[in-house]
């Protein structure tokens, strides 16, 4: 897998893929580190919670949120709702739990058009 932190563009090989972020997105934490918001995760594929709210096994995640203000992104599932459901969602997507995404990030600056 292949992925594109900070919306640059990449030119994949025949087993990676290019997924598109906020340029001002932070970069993606090394494997085990806290989760910094970077968004690659759930850009790249859903979590088995988001998998039932996208109804989608690949692609993102319907539930990911950009945050303007933080510069970040985080689950939308996190942001609205009683606190005991959050909570649970909370625990149901590992938040906290540190980065469990193990593809390599490469920015390109060549972005497409």
């Amino acid at each position: 897998m292949f992925l594109a932190p900070n919306a640059d563009f990449v030119r994949p090989a025949m087993n990676q893929r290019v997924i598109y972020l906020q340029p001002q997105a932070p970069p993606k934490p090394a494997a085990g580190a806290a989760c910094n918001g970077c968004g690659a995760c759930c850009a790249a594929e859903p979590c088995p919670l988001g998998m039932l709210v996208s109804r989608r096994r690949h692609g993102e995640c319907a539930a990911l949120r950009w945050d303007d203000a933080a510069r970040r992104y985080h689950c939308g599932l996190l942001a609205a709702g009683p606190r005991w459901r959050r909570a649970l969602v909370a625990r149901w997507i590992a938040a906290g739990a540190g980065c469990d995404f193990d593809a390599e990030a490469q920015p390109d600056g060549d972005r497409p058009g």
